[in-house]
């Protein structure tokens, strides 16, 4: 089953909800201009009240090492996604955290390169002038199912997911993990909730089962 991760975090009450309703993984974006940025304090108060099993991931662009490794431990961070141009050595220099590195897919995806950067997982998110995710714009799956189709390490699959076309999604590209943020939003970083639960309920579980119009699930799944 597909894994969940709900990025762009700034509020107490939308990180409790979205873990109820079944995510695996919360992100925080600790890049000043990021109008979904949240400020290390803060994210930890969110992080000590999240259940355990709930992957907490920083999500970091072109910030120096050493403030990276103290966001890390002061948060207690399980993952780290590098969104900028941070290069395969720069990687590298973390070896005790699990990295995620993020690539911007336009008109195809250069495996060559991707290949260079040896971390845990890759991330794939839509190109777009200027931005470093966040735009809510899909990109053509299938260079993901053609171009990297004998990739090991996990995918994590954003840009523009949605509860109407993450299980397209899904389908086409059979990504480790699914991450959405701006497409679950009523304004950058506050989340709306019934969204959040619908698009959780469509990832994880068979949609036949769930009840788009109600937000419950159908007699059969019982």
């Amino acid at each position: 089953m597909v894994k969940v991760k709900i990025c762009g975090i700034t509020d107490k009450a939308d990180a409790l909800a979205a873990a109820d309703y079944g995510c695996d993984g919360l992100g925080f974006i600790f890049y000043k201009k990021s109008p979904r940025y949240i400020s290390p304090g803060k994210a930890r108060e969110i992080i000590s009240a999240l259940p355990p099993r709930v992957v907490k991931i920083g999500v970091f662009v072109n910030n120096r090492e050493k403030s990276i490794k103290a966001i890390a431990r002061e948060c207690r961070l399980d993952m780290l996604q590098f969104s900028g141009s941070e290069t395969p050595e720069f990687c590298r220099r973390f070896k005790n955290f699990k990295v995620i590195k993020a690539f911007k897919v336009k008109n195809k995806i250069n495996s060559a390169q991707v290949l260079r950067y040896r971390t845990f997982a890759y991330l794939f998110d839509t190109f777009s002038p200027g931005y470093f995710g966040g735009t809510g714009k899909t990109f053509n799956w299938k260079f993901l199912a053609s171009d990297l189709s004998g990739l090991k390490s996990p995918i994590f699959l954003a840009g523009g997911l949605n509860e109407k076309n993450v299980l397209e999604a899904v389908k086409t590209v059979n990504p480790a993990w699914v991450d959405a943020s701006s497409s679950l939003e009523t304004s950058p970083g506050k989340k709306d909730l019934d969204k959040v639960k619908r698009f959780i309920a469509r990832a994880k579980f068979n949609s036949s089962f769930f009840d788009l119009k109600t937000g419950g699930w159908n007699a059969q799944a019982k």
